[in-house]
């Protein structure tokens, strides 16, 4: 609940009481002893709608944890989560294991089945599929079930040519609130990946852009002209499309149909004449879009909040498809998705960089951020401490970016270092030992 602190949504039927009035100071004393037993860093008198998404489900996941239960359901605990809270969570998973509390973990993250199951159970179309013990499975295995088939995973993108031309570019970027002298570049036709760890401002980063929230210094780009975005509504007019981390509170209306969620953006422009909706225009494009996205509905008239978290996302890029959009933001676009579904959003995302579309991709799944990018940004406190091209990005290089202290020196491991592929002097007499 938005409107109340993470001390009373997380006791919210259990509050302590004093003369039958509500002891607020006792209330936050047991939750501040009961978040810090779990390890988790929330202030118990915050309004849970001022926090961000990973802290709403770090809410959620501390309050199922009060009870006193012999089994515990958990469906998709670390969609929002980094990876050191992610690791947080399964020492607290595997501690309930130990005093004998069953856990059902509903995931669509394969690294995170194998790290902390013993037996795997799939469900596919709302049927048992089968089930297997996780030690003597492999996750190829798993995804198999999940589809009804293997799943080929698309290609990694190849560098984006130099010589191609700069869609937006951000100078100097810096808000109130933690942005700081943020500069980039993004190419016509590029994959841009965005990673770091949560608050390092990759979203922020998005709405500034945007114009969710206001810029305090620096210069936005298009095309080579400088522009003054102030607002989504802004950003549309010039062909950016923002796809945000929460898509059920900011990218659909979820009590409307799919054709009128894929038409909003564009309504006025494309789809009314003289005050009026032209709905049969409307609906063609909305069926248009779900054919060539591959969108699984009866109809376009069937209400979004019915269709998959996949098919919901595919949702929201028609919106921004129908609005002609060439540069389009999407911040965490496989969250809370399944496998085949995943794989449906990267060969789409190629396919839309193929058409000369410009994307700037924000993701905490850092083999997502490999597999899909050109180009890395790596940001840390507010900057962009690294960006790492297509050949250079390793996991290790973006987590060391990723924990970078503002000030401190990149140094790569030796490890991570590329392989010398210099000439051996020895091997011919040749005195040339660099390249």
């Amino acid at each position: 609940m938005p409107d109340l602190s993470v001390a009373q949504n997380i006791l919210i039927g259990r509050e302590p009481r004093r003369f039958g009035l509500l002891d607020e100071r006792r209330l936050n004393r047991e939750v501040g002893d009961h978040l810090d037993r779990l390890g988790l860093l929330l202030d118990p008198k915050a309004l849970v709608g001022g926090l961000t998404v990973a802290k709403q489900q770090m809410v959620e996941i501390a309050k199922a944890l009060t009870h006193d239960s012999r089994v515990l359901i958990m469906d998709e605990p670390t969609a929002a989560l980094n990876q050191a809270e992610v690791e947080t969570l399964h020492e607290l998973i595997r501690r309930f294991v130990t005093s004998r509390t069953g856990v059902i973990y509903i995931s669509h993250r394969m690294d995170e089945l194998k790290a902390i199951s013993q037996r795997i159970t799939v469900i596919r179309d709302g049927q048992y599929v089968g089930t297997v013990d996780t030690e003597a499975t492999t996750m190829d295995t798993v995804i198999s079930m999940m589809v009804g088939r293997a799943v080929t995973t698309s290609a990694r993108p190849e560098n984006i040519r130099a010589d191609r031309d700069v869609h937006l570019a951000v100078e100097g970027l810096s808000t109130k609130a933690l942005l700081r002298d943020v500069s980039f570049e993004l190419h016509k036709g590029e994959i841009l990946g965005v990673a770091g760890l949560m608050g390092a401002g990759r979203t922020e980063l998005a709405r500034a852009v945007v114009g969710s929230d206001p810029i305090t210094a620096g210069t936005i780009r298009i095309d080579g002209r400088p522009v003054k975005i102030g607002s989504p509504a802004v950003a549309a007019k010039h062909r950016i499309g923002y796809l945000s981390e929460d898509r059920k509170r900011y990218g659909l209306l979820l009590e409307q149909s799919v054709a009128f969620n894929t038409t909003l953006a564009a309504l006025g422009e494309r789809f009314s004449r003289g005050g009026f909706v032209r709905d049969g225009a409307a609906d063609a494009e909305a069926k248009r879009l779900v054919g060539a996205l591959r969108t699984k509905t009866p109809s376009t008239a069937q209400l979004v909040r019915n269709l998959s978290g996949g098919n919901q996302q595919k949702v929201v890029i028609a919106k921004w498809l129908a609005k002609d959009c060439d540069i389009l933001i999407f911040d965490e676009p496989t969250r809370g998705i399944d496998v085949g579904a995943k794989d449906e959003i990267y060969r789409l995302l190629n396919d839309l960089a193929a058409q000369g579309k410009s994307i700037v991709m924000i993701s905490s799944e850092l083999p997502e951020v490999l597999r899909m990018s050109h180009r890395v940004l790596v940001m840390s406190e507010g900057r962009i401490t690294g960006e790492l091209s297509h050949d250079e990005a390793t996991q290790e290089r973006i987590m060391r970016l990723a924990t970078q202290r503002i000030g401190e020196e990149f140094v790569e491991a030796p490890h991570d270092l590329p392989p010398d592929t210099s000439p051996d002097p020895s091997a011919d007499g040749s005195a040339e030992a660099g390249q």
